[in-house]
């Protein structure tokens, strides 16, 4: 079992450092110009930036305390916020009618909340 968290962590942790880079380091008005990202439209790019902050944070917390034992409560504790972002983001896609993002986001709040479960019970 303790192996499939670490998949599940590691893939969750570079799914959104990755997201949560590409969002930083563009400019909101290039985030646009992306069909896959219109749900930025109805945020600002502090808000786009904030949701890519978290993000990454939330990928460091998936690893790093586990990994270096120090703070260990931080690794359930970054899984549970990113499956709360995860919530938000499919009532974001959802009532924009995105489907195809609100079933990649529902996957990751599945996979987001089986690493909070595992990392809260070990």
């Amino acid at each position: 079992m303790d192996i499939a968290v670490w998949v599940v962590s590691v893939l969750l942790a570079a799914v959104f450092a990755l997201a949560g880079g590409i969002k930083l380091a563009t400019p909101r008005e290039k985030l646009l110009e992306n069909p896959a990202m219109g749900w930025a439209v109805d945020f600002s790019a502090g808000q786009i930036k904030t949701i890519a902050a978290l993000e990454l944070a939330g990928a460091v917390g998936l690893v790093l305390p586990v990994l270096t034992g120090i703070a260990t409560w931080l690794t359930p504790a970054a899984a549970i916020g990113l499956a709360v972002t995860m919530v938000g983001a499919v009532v974001v896609h959802g009532r924009r009618r995105e489907w195809q993002p609100a079933g990649t986001n529902v996957v990751l709040l599945a996979l987001a909340v089986f690493v909070a479960v595992a990392r809260m019970g070990g």
